[in-house]
């Protein structure tokens, strides 16, 4: 009998060990969970989006690399008008795809100046950052526009 009732309590003491690893290895799963990403950059008139503070490498998409759930990565782009007047320069985020990464996705961007004169030399760089929520669900990969205009 006590050969048994040691066997019983084995069984049960395995039993609530396997089901504490399956949650832990779920729990690591998720949290592990990374999404590759991308971002269309378009300009509009008079408006050049650059990598670099030179304003010599024009860019038209943003790789955001791998960002996991609760994570965030931020890249630094250059704005220059290369109109002839003074203009007012804004973004926006849209096209998102699939279109519910809008709920677990922002993308937001640092304060842009209320003018940008005209040339190379008063380019304004504009930090963008991209924030995936800790609750994201069913999202393996995600694309948008980000789309940067001027008026003048």
């Amino acid at each position: 009998m006590p050969l048994a009732k040691a066997s019983k309590l084995t069984v049960i003491i395995l039993t609530i060990a396997a089901i504490a690893v399956a949650g832990l290895t779920v729990a690591t799963t998720t949290v592990n969970q990374n999404i590759p990403s991308s971002g269309t950059v378009t300009a509009g008139p008079y408006v050049g989006v650059f990598s670099d503070s030179a304003c010599t490498n024009q860019i038209t998409s943003i790789g955001w690399g791998s960002i996991g759930p609760g994570g965030n990565t931020s890249q630094t782009i250059y704005v220059e008008n290369t109109g002839a007047a003074q203009m007012a320069p804004s973004i926006s985020v849209g096209s998102w795809s699939p279109s519910d990464a809008v709920n677990y996705l922002t993308v937001t961007w640092s304060t842009l100046p209320s003018e940008i004169q005209p040339g190379v030399t008063n380019a304004v760089p504009v930090t963008l950052t991209l924030t995936v929520s800790s609750n994201i669900t069913g999202i393996s990969s995600f694309s948008n526009a980000i789309t940067i205009t001027g008026t003048s």
